[in-house]
């Protein structure tokens, strides 16, 4: 599902009003962003207004918010904090950000599930940029621990069934954690 322009422009308005007030953003049109579109379950790569590629993608079953403990996808702009799992296996599981040495079994047939709701193969740890939106007090993304990460339900791509995260295949996170920097820009919109 492609974005229009028009959102696309929009979030490049609100990329720049933030970056204008903000010592912590580092935004230079020509870098690639990430626009994480909750509404169409997809994650999208883009540079000078181009959607170089997209992902489908999973976020939370609550919907959209920003408080703790809300088990809810944050809204807003966020920048890539931390990328943890260089050179992990494909579906290494994560507990607290350190792999486990264990190895989850990918499930793409329906109706499967897993006996946890597994963090795979790679982290990219958001943080937000938007102070009291998403940054600082009870809506700080980073605190709650809001990742964009692999799952081992893959067949559930496409449904908002997550705690807040946004869930990836493997092998697109991968790819994803591959291709994007730290502090590059993460802008999740409904």
């Amino acid at each position: 599902m492609q974005l229009s322009s028009k959102t696309i422009d929009d979030v490049q308005r609100k990329i720049r009003r933030v970056a204008n007030t903000s010592a912590n953003v580092v935004y230079h049109p020509t870098s690639r962003y990430l626009i994480v579109s909750v509404s169409h379950q997809c994650l999208y790569v883009v540079k000078n207004r181009v959607v170089l590629t997209y992902y489908q993608v999973s976020t939370g079953l609550k919907g959209v918010g920003n408080r703790t403990g809300s088990e809810q996808t944050p809204l807003g702009l966020h920048r890539i904090a931390e990328k943890i799992g260089d050179n992990a296996p494909l579906g290494s599981i994560f507990k607290a950000r350190c792999n486990t040495g264990q190895i989850a079994r990918i499930l793409t047939t329906e109706n499967e599930y897993s006996e946890g709701d597994n963090i795979t193969s790679r982290i990219l740890w958001l943080d937000g940029i938007e102070q009291g939106k998403n940054k600082g007090g009870d809506v700080d993304t980073h605190s709650r621990y809001i990742y964009i990460h692999g799952t081992d339900e893959e067949w559930r791509l496409g449904e908002a069934v997550s705690h807040g995260c946004i869930r990836m295949a493997n092998k697109d996170v991968i790819q994803l954690f591959n291709e994007i920097i730290v502090d590059s820009l993460v802008v999740i919109i409904k």
